[in-house]
Formats: structure tokens, C-alpha cells, sequence
């Protein structure tokens, strides 16, 4: 008789990714953060001025508001377009690491590398800005380790064109933080917490 699942693996084999961890999990963290980020943002774009308060402010956080460090990980400096972006990026990939990661490490992943990310904005790169696009890049460092240690650690056969974007993760971050923009180190951030914190292996 055909295995069920062996048939999944061979033709779909992310899915078998999934499957040695456990069961799929419901992104319920992921589902929180993104309500309140959401929610951040409607409040920014309905009260004027809010974000001026909020964001991460160099001389503001230099004058002792050391908490726009965390609040400038849930509103957004990019408007409308710039928050929806970061929402819809926040959902696909907060719900690709909830599933293999689980809620825990997930959680250390996306505020670890967020709030590295606006520490070192505030001392070094860019000291004015909000958004939770470095708490994301931290979560695709993450799986981008996960993606290629996968054959090994699962015993699967994935496409060869599924290691191109993780390959090439680390490069792109290390320019990106060359060309002092924000988002290198915490994808680099991620990938080194990702590696330490890949889930056991189901037998």
C-alpha cells in the first residue's frame, strides 16, 4: 500500500519540512503581533502627530524616552503604503517561522532581532524611523537557515532553486548594512539565533 505521506513529501517536498517537526501550527502569535501593529497604524494615521511621539528619535531616547526602542517596532515611518507592506510581510513570513520555529522561539527571533535592529539604528545607522520591517528581516534570516539545513537535518530533497534567496541572504545583508540601511544586521542577527535555534527533529 502507498504511503500517504510519503506521496506528500514527494510532491511537495516543503511540506515534508513541516511534517518532521510536527503539526502545523495556528500562527496565533503571529495573528497578535499583527493585530497590534495594525492597530498602531490605524491610531498613526488617525491622530496627527502621534508618530512623532512614538518613533525612534535619537535626541528623544538620548533625552531618556529609552522605550521609542520598542514602540517604533509597531508604527510605521512609510504611510499607508509603507504599514500595509510591512503587515502583508509580517503575515507570510511571522506565519512560515511560527509553523517551524513554534511561538517561543519565534518570539525571540522577531523582538530580539527588532529591537537589535533599533538599537543600532539609534547608535549608528539611521537614528529617526519606525517599523517593524527589521523585526521581519530577522524572522527571514531565520528561515533562511532553516531552508538550508533542511536536507540535512530532514532527510529531504529540495528543488535547487529553492537555496537561491537563502544563499544569497547573507551577501544582501551585509551591503545592506554597507550602504547604512537597517535591515542587514538584523537578517544577520536572524540567521545566527535561527541556526542556534533550529527545532529538534521529529524520528
Amino acid at each position: 500500500m502507498t504511503n500517504p505521506t510519503s506521496e506528500r513529501w514527494h510532491s511537495n517536498p516543503f511540506v515534508a519540512v513541516f511534517d518532521r517537526i510536527g503539526p502545523r501550527r495556528v500562527p496565533v502569535l503571529t495573528g497578535a503581533v499583527f493585530l497590534v501593529t495594525a492597530a498602531a497604524l490605524v491610531a498613526q494615521l488617525a491622530v496627527p502627530g502621534l508618530l512623532e511621539h512614538v518613533r525612534r528619535d535619537g535626541a528623544a531616547i538620548d533625552a531618556g524616552q529609552w522605550w521609542r526602542l520598542l514602540t517604533g517596532m509597531f508604527f510605521q515611518d512609510g504611510g499607508l503604503l509603507g504599514g500595509v507592506f510591512n503587515l502583508v510581510i509580517l503575515a507570510i513570513f511571522g506565519t512560515l517561522a511560527e509553523s517551524y520555529f513554534g511561538r517561543v522561539r519565534m518570539f525571540v527571533l522577531y523582538f530580539g532581532c527588532g529591537l537589535f535592529g533599533q538599537f543600532m539604528s539609534y547608535v549608528w545607522l539611521q537614528p529617526v524611523g519606525a517599523g517593524n520591517s527589521m523585526c521581519v528581516a530577522g524572522l527571514i534570516g531565520a528561515l533562511a537557515v532553516a531552508l538550508l539545513r533542511a536536507p540535512a537535518r530532514h532527510g529531504v530533497q529540495l528543488p535547487t532553486q529553492a537555496f537561491v534567496v537563502p544563499i544569497l541572504v547573507a551577501p544582501l545583508a551585509v551591503v545592506d548594512t554597507l550602504v547604512q540601511d537597517n535591515h542587514g544586521l538584523p537578517a544577520l542577527l536572524g540567521m545566527a539565533l535561527g541556526f542556534a535555534l533550529l527545532p529538534k527533529v521529529r524520528g
